[in-house]
């Protein structure tokens, strides 16, 4: 896949700004006063207006949007404001209608997106258009299915793309909503360079406390745009008000946001990056060596159980290795999670290197 960034849609709402594509505008169309009242406010400071118009829901009975009506009041912030708009899709007849009122971007859903067949539908009505389409991760941390439901929309003809990071379901305790697992977006860019990623701090954070600070790391990560949900009574929005803020919050917000330069531009500068770099390796050569002493000394613990008819899972000796290891990462100024997590993976792998010993013929 080929994505253009010079003729990208995208790329023209910023024009010769250098700072991020900025996207805001309410969770849900509640009303044409709301819509208008928020628009108005953010016309001239915004590049794209948002709106949802259909919110699917986790249960029934819930506010579920305004529905066809609230593309009428889309068409008036664009009459009426100059605003692009943009909102999400969710089937074929939500792209049709919302293509009949002018909507000049569209955005997939994470709900969406976990459904190959939903996202297809979507890809086969918009064969023959050519609008934007922005398309968020799916609930779950799958990049594959990130990667296939923007596959699945470039494939219809549409090649002005863009992927939205609105965080993933997890079921371990969190201060964000959805947790961020910066690797994976890190990963589509590594594989799609060209592709504009947009962070959704709002549905990462699920508190509007942290939305600045998701947005800078996003920024800081390179991401092209953020796209912010706010509203004038943030407190009685009908969905999702702990992370909506008040427009005059987003432009503080907007305020604060710094954007890195992509790379080093003194020659002084280069040379001693390129002198840390080197240094890295070398440590980084340094361990893979040690974690292949420590996987040869797991082969020999394995050879040894096969030989006395132990089992592979010592419970006492990994809760002992879990705790220590991340007593010796504080000892030594290194984040204690962190390591944690590192020898959750070491650990799998010496498993998967015992079990093999036990069952070889």
């Amino acid at each position: 896949m080929k994505f253009n960034n010079k003729e990208s849609f995208f790329t023209r709402l910023r024009a010769a700004e250098q700072g991020p594509l900025k996207i805001a505008g309410p969770c849900s169309a509640e009303s044409e006063a709301q819509v208008m009242q928020t628009a108005q406010a953010l016309a001239g400071k915004v590049h794209l207006f948002r709106a949802g118009i259909w919110k699917p829901r986790s249960r029934p009975n819930t506010f579920e949007g305004i529905g066809y009506k609230g593309l009428e009041w889309l068409s008036r912030v664009k009459q009426e404001f100059g605003l692009s708009v943009t909102t999400e899709v969710a089937n074929a007849r939500h792209v049709e209608e919302a293509l009949k009122y002018g909507i000049d971007v569209l955005w997939i859903g994470a709900r969406t997106t976990v459904n190959p067949f939903a996202v297809q539908e979507i890809a086969d009505a918009l064969k023959g258009v050519q609008v934007p389409v922005m398309i968020k991760n799916p609930v779950n941390p799958d990049l594959a299915l990130w990667i296939g439901a923007i596959e699945r929309i470039y494939s219809s003809g549409v090649t002005d793309l863009a992927a939205i990071h609105r965080g993933f379901s997890s079921y371990q305790k969190s201060k964000y909503r959805n947790a961020p697992v910066w690797q994976i977006p890190i990963e589509l860019k590594a594989q799609f360079q060209s592709l504009p990623i947009i962070v959704d701090p709002s549905h990462i954070a699920g508190n509007r406390d942290l939305i600045s600070q998701v947005s800078q790391k996003a920024l800081d990560l390179g991401y092209d745009g953020v796209m912010i949900e706010t509203h004038p009574d943030p407190d009685n929005a009908l969905s999702d008000s702990e992370q909506q803020v008040t427009p005059a919050r987003l432009a503080e917000i907007f305020e604060k946001l710094q954007v890195r330069k992509t790379n080093y531009d003194d020659a002084e500068l280069v040379n001693r990056a390129e002198e840390l770099r080197l240094q890295i390796d070398a440590a980084d050569h340094d361990i893979i060596a040690a974690l292949a002493k420590r996987m040869a000394l797991v082969e020999q613990i394995g050879e040894y159980k096969k030989q006395n008819n132990v089992q592979v899972l010592q419970l006492e000796r990994w809760k002992e290795i879990f705790r220590s290891r991340a007593d010796w990462a504080e000892e030594a100024g290194i984040n204690p999670d962190f390591v944690a997590e590192l020898y959750k993976l070491i650990h799998v792998e010496s498993i998967r290197k015992q079990t093999q010993i036990l069952n070889e013929e």
